[in-house]
């Protein structure tokens, strides 16, 4: 299937209930790299990339998030490759 990068925008009640952490620890168990970060809207902005059904998975899984966590909205673009070399929590809000 091979590598691909993907950018995750997700929406709801998802800052201040460890989304981000959360991420990172599904992420890594699914050997994805990348970062996870809050956004001025609320949202959690992802770029995570790695195998695609690995991808898939981890998106699925964003489509949930943590147990108090309350998504309304996942939207998923695809981009080129970023060659991340781990998969970090930022705490800074930049998109």
């Amino acid at each position: 299937m091979g590598r691909k990068h993907y950018i995750i925008r997700v929406h709801g009640r998802v800052q201040g209930v460890f989304y981000r952490a959360s991420a990172r620890s599904h992420a890594l168990a699914l050997d994805l790299k990348g970062f996870a970060q809050n956004q001025h809207d609320g949202s959690v902005y992802i770029e995570a990339e790695g195998d695609e059904e690995n991808l898939k998975q981890f998106v699925e899984w964003c489509r949930r998030g943590p147990d108090r966590a309350e998504v309304t909205e996942v939207l998923v673009e695809e981009v080129p490759l970023n060659h991340f070399s781990s998969f970090e929590v930022n705490r800074g809000k930049y998109h």
